[in-house]
C-alpha cells in the first residue's frame, strides 16, 4: 500500500456566524460528513473533525491563532499527516498554516481536484482537470524575497532578472493556453459526434444529480451498460451515451453524466462546460436523488444552483427518487417521501424506484413516454434502392422493422416508425402504407 492511501487526515470546518458570510460560507455538520466521504474517495483515514466558529476569517491563517494552537497539538498527538480545511484557502493562508502545524493543509477545491485528477479516464477528463488545477494554482502561487530572483552574467543578463514566482506564472499561463488548444481539438471532435447524433430523429435524456446519487447503477440499469458504479464520489466522471427502448417503443438516448456537489469549484464548472453540453442539450432531465438521505432537499437545490449555472434549469424534469429499497417497505411512507421531495423540488413529477434491485424501473420508463415530446408511430413500408442501403441500417438502428424483401430493384421494408423517421425518409415511402397511429414516438 502507498503512503498516499495511509495519510491520516483531521478534517477542520469553519463556521462563520457574522452576516457578511454565514449564508455563503457556512459549515454544516452535513458539509464536515461529505468531506469525510470526499477524504475517504482520496484515499485518506479520517481521525477526528475539528470545528472552529468565528465571525468572518482570519486573514493571515483562516481560523485564528488560538484554534492553531490546538489543532496543531491534535496534529502531534494523532501523527496525522495532512490537514483537510472544509473552506476556500488562500495561499498565504495556506503557508501560514502548515508553518504552524508542521503539516500538509488541503481545502476542499485541492481536494475535489485531487479526486477528479484519480478518475479521469479520457484525454478530455484529464484536460479539463489539468486546467481547472492549474487555473486554482495560478492565483496561490507566492513569492520567497530575493531568493526567488534570477540573476544571470554576462550580455542581455544584467538587471534585476526574472524572479521565479514570475517565471512560474509564465509557464503556468503558457501551459493553460497549450490545454484549451488541445481542448478546442477534443471538444471538436465531441461537437461532430453530437451533430452526428442530432442529425438522427433521436431525443436524449441526461441523469442528473448529487454525487453518489445512484445515477451509475441507474444507467446500467437502463441501458445494460457496465459503466462504473462506485459508493465513492465522483466514480463517473467521463460522459456515456447508450440507446434505449421506451414502452411506446420509441427509442432515445440516455446519457450519464459526472456528479454536482456543494460548493463545487468555479474552475471545475467551467472546465467542464463542454462535458456538461450533454445536459444542456437533453430534453428530458432524469434528477435523481438518494430518497434515503436527510440531506436530500439541501442536494436537491445544490443541483438546481448548478444547472442554473449551466444554462440548463428550464429543460423539462423528471425527479427519480432511488434506493426505495433501503425506505420503509410502507408505501405511504415512500409516497409521503416522494411527495415531500417534489414539493421542495418545485413540484416536478417524481417516480420512486431502485436502480439496484430493479424496483419501479417500468414505472420510471413510463414517465419517461409521458415526459418526452409526442412523436406518433404508424406501421409504414418503404421502398429503398440499392445506392440507399445505408438507410437500412438507420431503420434497423430507429424504427421496428418487421419485414424486409429483397428484389433485383433494392429492398421492401415493412416497419413501425415515428413520424420523425417518416417525413426524413418520406421520399422512399409506398403510398400503401397505413395512416393509423399506434403508439408514441419522438419529435426533435
Amino acid at each position: 500500500m502507498s503512503r498516499e492511501l495511509r495519510e491520516r487526515a483531521i478534517l477542520v470546518g469553519l463556521e462563520l456566524t457574522g452576516r457578511r458570510f454565514a449564508k455563503k460560507h457556512a459549515t454544516s455538520e452535513g458539509s464536515l460528513e461529505e468531506l469525510a466521504v470526499l477524504a475517504e474517495s482520496a484515499g485518506a483515514s479520517v481521525l477526528e473533525s475539528v470545528l472552529q466558529t468565528r465571525a468572518a476569517p482570519d486573514a493571515a491563517t483562516l481560523i485564528g491563532s488560538g484554534k492553531i494552537g490546538e489543532l496543531s497539538n491534535r496534529v502531534k498527538a494523532l501523527e496525522a499527516d495532512l490537514v483537510l480545511v472544509d473552506h476556500d484557502v488562500s495561499g498565504v493562508q495556506q503557508r501560514n498554516l502548515e508553518k504552524e502545524l508542521g503539516c500538509k493543509v488541503v481545502d476542499r477545491t485541492q481536494l475535489i481536484l485531487d479526486i477528479f485528477a484519480r478518475r479521469a479516464r479520457t484525454r478530455e477528463g484529464q484536460l479539463q482537470v489539468e486546467l481547472a488545477q492549474l487555473n486554482y494554482m495560478l492565483p496561490r502561487l507566492t513569492g520567497h524575497g530575493a531568493a526567488m530572483s534570477r540573476l544571470g552574467g554576462g550580455i542581455g543578463t544584467r538587471g534585476p532578472g526574472e524572479t521565479k514566482l514570475e517565471t512560474d506564472r509564465r509557464r503556468i499561463h503558457q501551459k493553460i493556453k497549450k490545454i484549451r488548444a488541445d481542448l478546442a481539438g477534443v471538444r471538436g471532435s465531441r461537437n461532430v459526434q453530437r451533430a452526428k447524433r442530432q442529425s438522427v430523429p433521436l431525443l436524449t435524456l441526461a441523469l442528473v444529480g448529487y454525487t453518489n446519487a445512484g445515477k451509475s447503477t441507474l444507467f446500467n440499469r437502463l441501458t445494460g451498460a457496465e459503466v462504473l458504479a462506485d459508493a465513492r464520489m465522483f466514480a463517473t466522471l467521463d460522459p456515456t451515451v447508450r440507446q434505449i427502448a421506451l414502452p411506446s417503443r420509441r427509442r432515445v438516448l440516455v446519457s450519464d453524466t459526472v456528479g454536482f456537489i456543494r460548493h463545487l469549484p468555479t474552475t471545475l464548472v467551467e472546465a467542464f462546460r463542454a462535458t456538461l453540453e450533454e445536459v444542456r442539450q437533453a430534453a428530458v432531465l432524469l434528477h435523481v436523488v438518494d430518497a434515503t438521505s436527510p440531506q436530500a432537499l439541501e442536494h436537491c437545490a445544490h443541483v438546481r444552483t448548478v444547472l442554473a449555472e449551466i444554462g440548463a434549469d428550464q429543460t423539462r424534469q423528471l425527479l427519480v427518487l432511488n434506493k426505495c429499497d433501503l425506505t420503509s417497505d410502507e408505501p405511504e411512507t415512500r409516497r409521503a417521501i416522494a411527495a415531500r421531495l417534489s414539493g421542495e423540488a418545485g413540484g416536478l413529477p417524481s417516480v420512486t424506484v431502485s436502480a439496484l434491485h430493479g424496483m419501479g424501473i417500468d414505472a420510471l420508463l413510463a414517465a419517461i413516454d409521458d415526459a418526452l415530446p409526442e412523436d406518433p408511430v404508424r406501421k409504414v413500408r418503404f421502398r429503398l434502392p440499392h445506392a440507399q442501403a445505408g438507410l437500412l441500417h438507420e431503420l434497423h438502428e430507429l424504427t421496428q422493422v418487421l419485414r424486409e424483401d429483397f428484389t433485383a430493384d433494392g429492398a421492401v421494408v415493412e416497419t413501425e416508425a415515428p413520424e420523425s423517421v417518416i417525413r426524413r425518409m418520406q421520399k422512399w415511402l409506398m403510398r400503401d402504407s397505413s395512416p393509423a397511429i399506434l403508439g408514441r414516438g419522438l419529435t426533435r
